[in-house]
């Protein structure tokens, strides 16, 4: 390991992440009840700019008002560009001591946190507020991705970041009008066989944008999080893009409707079988160690140190989710 020690950002279950709009007050109750790790309620897209000021006041409401158990609590500001973004963040901070984190959207470079941190943390010392808001960074432009390493350490509230992909693809000019999924255009050919028969095969057009938003998390301790997968009518697309980034190392997913919570909460959470051999990988290093060797096989597979990591990281998170681990 690097001599340079990085600090974990807090640590919150985030498979699953609903988006409320602040506009429609009947969904409120509804997201309380419901098995979301993290809810936001939007004041940004989902919001008409005639109903701003009302979505603010309906928000800040139901913070007061409503039992969200313990469920992380966040809304989505408007964006620095706009008029709206201080009354924001003055009115509901100031208000809502259940507040627990602020989405900030379309983070561009790491001054747009620093500027952020500077308001929060002068409303906190204002209004005495002993619990910390966090912050998550949605990196939806080709600005925000271009700086992502230099976000990712722009200051200490930022605990997650979100890959907002719509925005993203509008940004990059990619030829697409789908919310997080593929495109048919987006594959390759394999080569002519004896026959000349060739394959085509589609490709994830997000990979490469979503594994380094992934590696300046993982580097500097935040959670990286997918954005939204728009055709909510369609479960089996949604759980093959949760999967997707859930391999690269992803701790969860935003749910844009209430049939997408579950399915989050399916694919980021450890399977019974994935924790048991993460345990026997374990049990087997703890024993190869008192014998004084370095590696073991198990299973017809070398495992070392490196092993151990990963199974006592895959143990720690079935932990944080109340399982037997």
């Amino acid at each position: 390991m690097s001599f340079t020690q990085i600090t974990p950002a807090t640590a919150r279950l985030h498979r699953s992440e609903l988006a409320v709009p602040g506009s429609n007050v009947s969904l409120f109750e509804k997201a309380a009840r419901s098995k979301a790790d993290i809810v936001f309620l939007d004041l940004e897209d989902a919001v008409a700019p005639d109903d701003k000021a009302t979505a603010r006041k309906n928000i800040i409401q139901a913070l007061n008002d409503i039992d969200w158990g313990h469920k992380t609590l966040m809304i989505r500001m408007n964006g620095l560009d706009t008029h709206y973004a201080y009354r924001d963040v003055v009115d509901v901070v100031e208000a809502c001591p259940r507040l627990d984190m602020i989405l900030v959207p379309k983070v561009g470079v790491p001054q747009d946190l620093y500027a952020m941190d500077m308001l929060v943390t002068q409303i906190e010392n204002a209004m005495g507020r002993t619990k910390r808001i966090g912050f998550e960074a949605l990196i939806e432009t080709a600005l925000g991705l271009a700086n992502v390493e230099a976000i990712a350490q722009a200051s200490p509230r930022l605990e997650a970041m979100s890959f907002g992909v719509a925005d993203y693809a509008a940004s990059t000019r990619a030829r697409t009008t789908i919310i997080g999924g593929v495109h048919k255009d987006s594959g390759v050919l394999t080569d002519k066989d004896e026959n000349g028969h060739r394959d085509y095969f589609w490709t994830d057009p997000w990979h490469a944008a979503q594994t380094r938003m992934l590696v300046a998390c993982r580097a500097y301790g935040l959670r990286p999080v997918d954005g939204p997968f728009g055709d909510f009518s369609d479960p089996e697309g949604f759980i093959a893009a949760a999967n997707r980034v859930a391999v690269l190392g992803y701790e969860g997913k935003w749910a844009i409707h209430p049939s997408q919570i579950d399915l989050c909460n399916q694919v980021f959470t450890p399977s019974e079988a994935e924790v048991l051999k993460a345990k026997r990988i374990v049990e087997a290093m703890e024993q190869a160690a008192r014998e004084g060797r370095g590696a073991v096989s198990l299973d017809g597979r070398l495992i070392d140190i490196a092993s151990i990591r990963m199974a006592e990281s895959l143990l720690s998170k079935a932990r944080t989710m109340g399982l037997d681990a």
